[in-house]
């Protein structure tokens, strides 16, 4: 069948089902997003490249539909870097379309050219260059294909005068791949450790909300063998909140009551997880990692297994097949030795930490150091991180979907949500951007616009992703709500200067006269500031209910500036001073 290029580049993407592409308009894909609107296709037109990246990164993750990022050759393209990235290590699938200068110049060093291949071969799970124009479908099937099989994004690079060229080609079908349940021998090993096991323990990561059912096979495994079920940093959605074998997030600001019961693991079931490093991180100054264990890694990329923890069987599977085989090949006995001695300790374990936490208002600080105690006497009626955190769970739908920025107050915060479903949790990741809460939020709300949503950032992180909200206010973006921890100051970087810099704060400061909730007012959105813990939770509550009427919202939540827990205590520790730092030293730069 003759068609042109374009043509037949959107009609594979509507063979796919691909309906939305993120971005900023360009020349260089003109002729592709020229007929867009006759396709089906809304291209969502961000104020920022790599903003538009985090929305597709959000849409996906919430809907688990593939997405498309993008943009002008070039600049347009260099900006998706970090959002790309981002969505790798978020195991999102992602298409990226990056248009390249036209062949016939690349090489000079002309217009808008950079190495777009070589920028993101670090950042892809598959890239491929599309190198004659009737080969455009059948390289763009492939690029689908292989960010679905790797749960990553796979790039297409085309250069811009393959446009406009008529071709004879036939669209090709999907190419679908059966998720593997893993090798017969491994799943048996893994059965038999489970069904001789004391105290086991599983571990969900974000392999669990991917698989197709996976959340549904850990529980049913989990209450087969009545383990307690914690989930890795950042991956709160990967387990319902109200059962009462969840035990909650590990790593940073996470749940005490998960580290306490995984400690005493003798088998450790890490389903569909990397075990990346910070959930596995010392807590509350506990090392709760249980070194002695057997450890079961599950996980869909064999590069990962074994990489961050000593493993006895690595399963290479998806999630919910792999649990469902385990369950099928337990003993008849398996779980029964210490089975209500275990129940008795997840509830009372569960129940201290939750007591514990509803009392915890403010920061401790480290001996020797007095920020926090003076961050409190400096502001004494302002509400502490987690006063605001209280609030908002006082007010946050169960079935909202939320986002969340990288930074101390959001970190601090981590031990708060859970979730009934999985893809509800939309967290930064181990690439940790700033300014991904809001565009990710934005994207889940396209993704699923009955369903309300709140993103939260802190106000260091937010100033990064700001310029959204010159787009977000027009009559087709749908409406959301933002959260944004005013404290003035770049909140992590500033408890690394109080415990090794003593307090010698370079960078930290934000500008006292800024108004994120003027500045919303000014882009035409709703904008609030609270001051107290009520005023917070209904300022949620009423943005809640705007959100069905087409009312966007940014929430401006006042905060103090006390600071959580360092991220990294493992990677810091007190710079010495050898030769000596002096001004006189400077010399005059000669022009």
């Amino acid at each position: 069948m003759q068609m042109t290029t374009e043509e037949a580049f959107v009609k594979t993407l509507q063979r796919h089902g691909i309906e939305h592409a993120f971005g900023i308009i360009g020349s260089a894909m003109m002729p592709i997003s020229d007929i867009f609107p006759a396709a089906g296709i809304t291209f969502w037109d961000c104020a920022h490249e790599g903003s538009g990246g985090m929305m597709a990164d959000g849409y996906t993750r919430a809907t688990g539909k593939m997405s498309m990022m993008i943009a002008q050759n070039g600049p347009g393209i260099t900006n998706f870097v970090t959002a790309v990235k981002t969505a790798y290590w978020n195991h999102t699938p992602l298409l990226l379309v990056t248009p390249q200068a036209a062949n016939k110049t690349i090489g000079q060093g002309g217009f808008q050219e950079v190495e777009q291949m070589k920028l993101f071969e670090d950042m892809v799970a598959y890239q491929e260059e599309v190198r004659d124009p009737s080969r455009v479908a059948e390289v763009l099937t492939r690029v689908i294909a292989q960010a679905k099989r790797a749960s990553a994004p796979a790039q297409l690079n085309i250069p811009r005068d393959m446009w406009t060229q008529v071709i004879d080609i036939e669209i090709p079908e999907p190419i679908e791949f059966e998720r593997s349940s893993g090798g017969a021998n491994s799943v048996t090993a893994a059965a038999e450790l489970l069904s001789t096991a004391k105290n086991p323990v599983i571990l969900n990561g974000a392999g669990v909300v991917l698989a197709q059912g996976g959340i549904a096979a850990s529980m049913a495994l989990a209450e087969r063998l009545d383990a307690p079920v914690c989930v890795g940093y950042q991956h709160n959605d990967a387990f319902p909140g109200n059962h009462p074998l969840f035990a909650g997030p590990l790593g940073y600001n996470g749940s005490k009551a998960g580290m306490e019961l995984i400690k005493e693991a003798d088998v450790v079931l890490a389903l569909g997880t990397r075990l990346n490093p910070f959930s596995t991180l010392p807590g509350y100054g506990m090392e709760y990692w249980p070194a002695d264990a057997k450890i079961i890694q599950v996980d869909i990329n064999p590069d990962r297994i074994g990489l961050t923890k000593k493993v006895s069987v690595g399963i290479v599977g998806d999630a919910a097949r792999v649990a469902e085989g385990i369950l099928a090949q337990l003993s008849g006995t398996a779980g029964d030795e210490g089975r209500e001695a275990r129940k008795a300790k997840i509830a009372e374990t569960k129940s201290r930490w939750a007591q514990q936490l509803s009392s915890m208002d403010h920061e401790d600080d480290d001996p020797g150091t007095t920020w926090n105690q003076r961050a409190r006497a400096d502001k004494p009626d302002w509400m502490s991180p987690r006063m605001a955190w209280r609030a908002i769970q006082s007010a946050l739908p169960r079935e909202a979907i939320i986002s969340s920025d990288i930074g101390n107050n959001c970190a601090i915060g981590n031990a708060y949500p859970s979730f009934e479903e999985g893809r509800k949790y939309l967290a930064p990741g181990l690439f940790g951007p700033c300014g991904y809460g809001l565009p990710a939020v934005v994207g889940a709300k396209i993704g699923c616009p009955d369903t309300p949503v709140v993103g939260f950032s802190g106000d260091g992180a937010f100033g990064i992703a700001v310029n959204e909200l010159t787009a977000i206010g027009r009559g087709e973006w749908p409406a959301v709500t933002q959260i944004v921890f005013r404290n003035y100051q770049w909140g992590a970087e500033k408890r690394n200067s109080t415990l090794w810099f003593d307090d010698n704060f370079v960078g930290t400061e934000l500008d006292t006269e800024v108004s994120y909730a003027g500045i919303a007012q000014a882009c035409g959105l709703k904008g609030v500031v609270a001051r107290t813990m009520d005023e917070l939770t209904d300022a949620l509550a009423q943005s809640i209910e705007d959100q069905k009427n087409g009312i966007t919202t940014l929430i401006e939540a006042m905060i103090n500036q006390e600071l959580g827990e360092p991220f990294r205590r493992d990677a810091m520790k007190k710079p010495v001073q050898v030769a000596g730092i002096d001004k006189a030293d400077m010399r005059p730069q000669e022009v």
